[in-house]
């Protein structure tokens, strides 16, 4: 028991986040790279293409957010994220015929993804000593950048483009993090809270069909 502990403390030291956020870091890598798969395989990827696409969107939001503080991208330390995608891949060959028939597995698992990886930013930026709106900023890119390099690799118009709520989402959860924090919380049950509202506001944004203003195009003007 100890050596997991051991392990845990070590992977926070190095990715600066708290230990008891490695296991946010995995379970959010799971839900990310589930997703990319999913939906690389509904366009019949061969598994390699998959396995890239799930990679992707696992760590892509994350690489950005490290280059742009300045730090070695979180992956290129530890093998152990090739190894949660692998068995990302894994666990959907196994059971994709039922992910397929349950048309909102994609959603609940972006959205368990988004969730996470934005509090992973948020709290990743705070301990560096940065204000609030630039981890607010790096959450955003965290939550989201890897669901926009999937969505280019599979030749879709990145969901964050479109009309459905998605980085709107990730700033109301940083939002709610930045204000437990000063409340004096601690990092875990800001983690909770703000990991609540990201996926509450997805979740209302679809039931009731949220968006934000379509910008007309020339067409839409001349009519």
């Amino acid at each position: 028991m100890h050596s997991v502990i051991d392990i845990l403390q070590n992977l926070g030291e190095a990715l600066r986040i708290p230990t008891s956020f490695v296991v946010i870091e995995f379970i959010g890598t799971m839900a990310f790279a589930v997703s990319g798969i999913r939906l690389a395989s509904s366009k019949k990827f061969d598994l390699f293409g998959a396995y890239i696409v799930g990679m992707a969107t696992a760590i892509g939001g994350g690489t950005i957010r490290d280059l742009m503080l300045g730090l070695s991208p979180f992956w290129m330390t530890n093998t152990i994220y090739f190894s949660c995608c692998a068995f990302a891949l894994l666990w959907v060959i196994l059971f994709g015929k039922y992910l397929i028939r349950q048309k909102n597995t994609w959603f609940i698992f972006d959205t368990i993804g988004l969730a996470l990886f934005n509090v992973i930013g948020l709290e990743k930026t705070l301990g560096m000593g940065l204000p609030g709106w630039t981890a607010i900023t790096m959450g955003c890119i965290t939550g989201a950048a890897g669901g926009v390099i999937r969505d280019v690799l599979i030749n879709e118009v990145p969901l964050i483009f479109r009309k459905e709520i998605y980085a709107l989402a990730c700033i109301g959860g940083g939002v709610a993090y930045i204000l437990c924090r000063r409340a004096g919380m601690s990092v875990e049950i800001n983690a909770l809270i703000s990991s609540f509202v990201v996926i509450l506001i997805r979740v209302l944004a679809v039931k009731f069909q949220w968006h934000l203003p379509i910008l007309k195009g020339e067409e839409d003007v001349q009519q």
